[in-house]
Formats: C-alpha cells, sequence, structure tokens
C-alpha cells in the first residue's frame, strides 16, 4: 500500500493488534459467530510519519449505518456546545448571516448548539438511521459520504466546516480536503477535532485503534495534508475529550494567520516527546503487551474471588480492548450501555450481551469501565454504588 497522506511506499509494521471483527458490529443473536474478521495494523510512513492501518474496511460496510449517537452522552454534548460558543464568539459574532456545515454530523447534536447561535445548518452523515434521527429533530441532514461530489450538490460555500471525530476516518482523505477547500468561504474556518496519538501513547488508549480509524494524526502529520490542500491550520488546543484531542482551527493558505503561542508549544511538545519517530510506536506497542497481561490478571483474579463483573459501557473501541485481550463472558458478564440501539445486541468477537442500563435487574461487584474517555461523568454519575462498595476499574487512564 501506499501512505494515504503522501503517497510513499516507505511503510513499516508497528503495532499488530492481530484479526478482529470491525468493532460496531453488534450482532443479534443468529448472527454470533458469522461477523467477518479483518486485520488490524497500523503502520508507520517513514517519509511523513503518519501512523494508519494497511487495511481498509470498506467505508459502506462500516458508516453506512451504525448505532453509535453523539447525544447520548452529557460530556460530548456540553463539549460541542461548548466548541460553537468558542467559534463563534472568536470569528463569527457580529456576522448578521452565518453557516456551518457538519461533517459526519451523526445525529446533529453538534449542529443543534451552532442552530442556538443563529447558524443556518446543514449535516452530511453516512448513516441513514442516524441523519433520519438528526433530520426528524429539525436538523437539515445529507445522508452521504462528504466527498467532492456532496459539496458541488449543496452549492454554497459555509462560514464554518466542522469534523469532529471524522477527519481520521476518511477513505476518500484527499477527495473530502479538497471538498472542505471549495465549501469554505474566504474567510471562513474549518473546525477539525481528531484523536491525538500523542495522548494515545501517553495513556495506553491501544484501544482507539480500530478499523474505523483509518489515520492517527499529530500536529505534525496533519499539517502534511493540510498543506497538500492548500489549506493551514494556526491554532491548536489539547481537549481532554476522549482521553486527548487536538482541535484546530484552519484556513485557507492563502488567508493565514499567525500560529497561535498555544499551537507553538504543542508543536514543540510533541518535538521533544519523540511522537513521531517510529522507536516510539513500537516501544508502545510493547507497553499494551504489559497492560494486557496486568488486565487480565486483574479479571482473573476478581473472578477466582466470586466477583460479579460487569463492562460499563459498550464503546466501538472497547471491542479492541476485549478482542485483543480475550476478554469474554468467561470474565465479564455483560456489558451495561445506554445507547438503546444496541439493546439485545452481542458484542463483535467476543459475543458478550448488551444491557441497556434502565432495563438492569442487579449491580455487580465489579464495573470494568470501556467507556473510560467518560471517567469523570461516570465517577461523578455512580459515586453512591462507590460509596456502597463497587469497584470501577479504568483500564485505561487519561492523563
Amino acid at each position: 500500500m501506499k501512505c494515504r497522506v503522501c503517497d510513499s511506499n516507505d511503510l513499516l509494521p508497528a503495532i499488530d493488534l492481530g484479526l478482529q471483527p470491525w468493532c460496531n458490529n453488534f450482532l443479534s443473536k443468529n448472527q454470533i459467530g458469522k461477523e467477518p474478521f479483518y486485520p488490524l495494523r497500523v503502520v508507520h510512513c517513514q517519509e511523513c510519519h503518519t501512523a494508519q492501518l494497511d487495511y481498509t474496511v470498506k467505508k459502506e460496510v462500516m458508516f453506512a449505518d451504525h448505532t453509535y449517537l453523539s447525544g447520548v452522552t452529557r460530556t460530548l454534548s456540553d463539549h460541542f456546545e461548548n466548541i460553537a460558543i468558542d467559534i463563534d464568539a472568536i470569528y463569527f459574532r457580529d456576522l448578521k448571516r452565518k453557516s456551518v456545515l457538519d461533517i459526519g454530523s451523526n445525529d446533529g447534536t453538534q449542529l443543534k448548539h451552532f442552530k442556538t447561535l443563529g447558524y443556518d445548518v446543514v449535516g452530511v452523515e453516512s448513516s441513514k438511521s442516524t441523519a433520519d434521527i438528526a433530520n426528524g429533530a429539525g436538523i437539515p441532514t445529507v445522508n452521504a459520504f462528504f466527498n467532492e461530489k456532496v459539496i458541488s450538490d449543496i452549492g454554497k460555500k459555509f462560514d464554518v466546516i466542522n469534523a469532529s471525530g471524522v477527519f481520521f476516518h476518511l477513505e476518500e482523505l484527499h477527495s473530502v480536503c479538497r471538498a472542505i477547500k471549495t465549501g469554505l468561504n474566504t474567510k471562513g474556518i474549518f473546525v477539525v477535532q481528531f484523536l491525538y496519538m500523542k495522548s494515545i501513547i501517553e495513556n495506553l488508549a491501544f484501544d482507539q485503534i480500530y478499523h474505523e480509524h483509518l489515520l492517527y494524526y499529530t500536529l505534525k502529520t496533519i499539517q502534511i495534508l493540510l498543506d497538500r490542500h492548500d489549506l493551514a491550520m494556526f491554532d491548536a488546543e489539547l481537549s481532554k475529550i476522549h482521553g486527548g484531542s487536538i482541535i484546530g482551527h484552519i484556513t485557507h493558505k492563502e488567508a493565514m494567520r499567525p500560529k497561535s503561542n498555544r499551537m507553538q508549544q504543542l508543536e514543540n511538545a510533541e518535538l521533544e516527546s519523540g511522537s513521531n519517530d517510529y522507536k516510539t510506536y513500537r516501544a508502545f506497542a510493547g507497553a499494551v503487551e504489559v497492560m494486557k497481561i496486568e488486565n487480565l490478571k486483574y479479571l482473573e483474579q476478581r473472578r477466582g474471588e466470586g466477583k460479579k463483573i460487569y463492562g460499563m459501557g459498550a464503546p466501538v473501541k472497547g471491542n479492541t480492548l476485549l478482542n485483543y485481550f480475550g476478554i469474554g463472558v468467561n470474565l465479564i458478564d455483560c456489558l451495561v450501555e445506554k445507547n438503546s440501539l444496541r439493546r439485545g445486541t452481542f458484542s463483535p468477537g467476543k459475543h458478550i450481551p448488551v444491557v441497556i442500563e434502565d432495563e438492569l435487574q442487579d449491580v455487580p461487584d465489579v464495573y470494568y469501565v470501556l467507556a473510560w474517555n467518560f471517567k469523570n461523568e461516570i465517577l461523578r454519575n455512580y459515586s453512591k454504588l462507590i460509596q456502597n462498595g463497587v469497584e470501577f476499574y479504568f483500564p485505561v487512564n487519561p492523563q
């Protein structure tokens, strides 16, 4: 394969998580054991230093219909609200007519907050059922995979283009970048949010590696991509959301603004950390092996003590962890989930039943927290259980 960013052939194997199912493929009972498995391997480009998967599960398989809803957690909705308020206050508060396009707009949660601020909103969402939810909530949403054709069909330019947690999913990466270039007003702002590979490494958050995530950016590597399409990032902040995400502000290269101090500080820290070095990825892979041993030891010990163990949450990333660690119903009885779209399903690969939290009949001795990226919200919401002796174990502890 060629590098997805720079087309180089110089790619080295970095992290191998074996054969895994597509992690959002939650199963009905009659589908158990029939799910396909695919290689889950990260390679490192020696030319541009971008980490990426070497195998692509087709976007039509992963994104044409899925069960993820961004509005399920209060933390994420509050985060999206803050994004909208900040962008409006910094760049567009005095603009009488303003517009925003959201790429991968999901159930419209982000756009609801922009709409409240007076923006004309348009979403593009590949999952039909999710797009239907957004349209039903009054958020105009196009059911499509965003690319040059889609922006041409929409036929207008936007003051803000937003991409939250989708820019590392893109099979049509360069078509999407060209579409953003086409659809962004001359003085418009493209807001991108992406999982930060430096944070993934520091947190040992290997579960954020899965087939939907084709690319794993650092500030250095995403700027190489943007430069190829005459776009430029001039501001960036590191948010705690999802265990460490970059929120970047981008504009046309010809309208480039001076780089912010906080972005320059992040770039310097990235350079000092060696986050773009191949040896860092190999060390990361070794640390994940140690983590696997420690987690299995903990669960087997608790199980041996007769403890009842439930998984907290059924996030997509949790299935990477469950499958790579080899954790099934022998160690965890069920996955407790808020998202009702996953009612009656089973986790791909390990076939752990998903139980909707409101329908739970009892309380476990231990919650093994797969939705660790919402740690603070979980500890706050379940403080009474913790006081009553229920143990909450976080396999990943974000810094």
